[in-house]
């Protein structure tokens, strides 16, 4: 718990206004929240800005840095640039909780917050679920068209009549269809 509190902020000290804080996110971080198999090297800069009224403490987290992730496809290592902001805002209350995602209750006797574990989820949110290696990401781009050249993904942006046209387009094709699937067909339509 030693390590926890080199992210507190004292915030019973501070005078309403704003006031800016400065932390290092390091492997020793992610080695304290046993993520160190799957994110080492990393070093982010976490600058939270806080603007203290008498009813709310608005925080402003700005991340800075790089994560040093390993490829899904290739299994090498390559450094993933960060740079993104999250807004958080403690509310006074009768008793500490979570109202949201993004508002905290506290009391007005609450001597310091800790940003630890918002930090680490905050960056947990950024990292891509499908980590690629530079080099094969315009691979990955290419896949999205099969051989033929047709969409293989659709983007959920295309209206329902430019889907229907699509499917037209590829029931209209002159390919021989194997008579199994021709009696599917018919109880689709």
């Amino acid at each position: 718990m030693k390590f926890l509190r080199n992210y507190n902020i004292d915030i019973i000290k501070l005078k309403d206004g704003r006031h800016a804080f400065h932390f290092e996110v390091g492997d020793d971080f992610f080695k304290f929240y046993e993520a160190e198999d799957w994110v080492n090297g990393s070093k982010i800069s976490v600058n939270v800005s806080l603007n203290k009224t008498a009813s709310v403490i608005e925080a402003d987290y700005v991340f800075a840095g790089t994560v040093r992730l390993t490829c899904d496809r290739s299994l090498e290592e390559f450094d993933h640039p960060l740079g993104f902001t999250e807004k958080v805002i403690y509310k006074y209350g009768p008793i500490e909780q979570e109202i949201s995602e993004d508002v905290f209750m506290i009391t007005r006797d609450t001597p310091s917050i800790n940003i630890a574990q918002l930090v680490y989820e905050f960056i947990l949110l950024a990292i891509p679920a499908k980590k690629i290696h530079p080099d094969y990401e315009e691979e990955m781009d290419d896949e999205a068209f099969d051989e033929e050249g047709s969409i293989v993904y659709l983007s959920e942006d295309l209206e329902s009549e430019e889907i229907e046209e699509l499917e037209e387009e590829e029931e209209n094709t002159d390919k021989p269809v194997d008579p199994r699937w021709e009696i599917l067909n018919k109880l689709k339509k």
